[in-house]
């Protein structure tokens, strides 16, 4: 069992339709196990899940909601897999969602930080081990002059298990 803490964010039901149906046909690796969301915590196995919600509700004292704004997709190479993926990257708001990853990797969750991975904001549309094909579909998604309105209002805490994410806490931001 694996703790993370995901952010669902609040988006038009017409843009989550959009991403929702390029993930059906691209994301092979997540579209039936959790909805589009921005990863802010990465899996943690060695922690309680008490000691892990109080850590998190701790240190985001004092944030708030953000806006955000997707307006481009990248390709990345997954740094555990031989996938590649694609990602809706926030040119607004990616500050925001850099600092608080970086604010709940501190203290206790120190040592699970990876910096010999970058830590981009995204929100997973697409993923092949094929490379070209990845790239292809970030540029045809960048063609298409994306402009994604969001919110991040809330952080889910999630126990991921058996591929499936089950929610264990929502922590509402002010």
């Amino acid at each position: 069992m694996s703790l993370l803490v995901l952010s669902y964010p609040s988006i038009s039901q017409n843009d989550f339709n959009w991403i929702q149906k390029i993930r059906a046909k691209h994301d092979v690796l997540h579209y039936k196990i959790v909805a589009p969301h921005f990863t802010i915590v990465f899996a943690v196995d060695d922690m309680s899940r008490k000691d892990f919600i109080k850590h998190v509700k701790n240190k985001i004292k004092g944030f708030t909601k953000s806006s955000f704004v997707l307006r481009s997709a990248a390709v990345v190479k997954d740094a555990f897999s031989e996938h590649t993926h694609v990602f809706l990257v926030p040119d607004q708001g990616y500050s925001e969602i850099v600092k608080l990853h970086d604010t709940l990797y501190s203290g206790q969750l120190a040592s699970e930080l990876r910096p010999d991975i970058p830590f981009i904001p995204h929100i997973t549309v697409g993923n092949s081990i094929n490379p070209q094909f990845c790239r292809t579909l970030a540029d045809d998604l960048n063609r298409q002059s994306i402009t994604i309105k969001g919110r991040i209002e809330k952080l889910d805490v999630v126990q991921y298990e058996n591929n499936r994410i089950k929610i264990i806490e929502q922590i509402k931001l002010v």
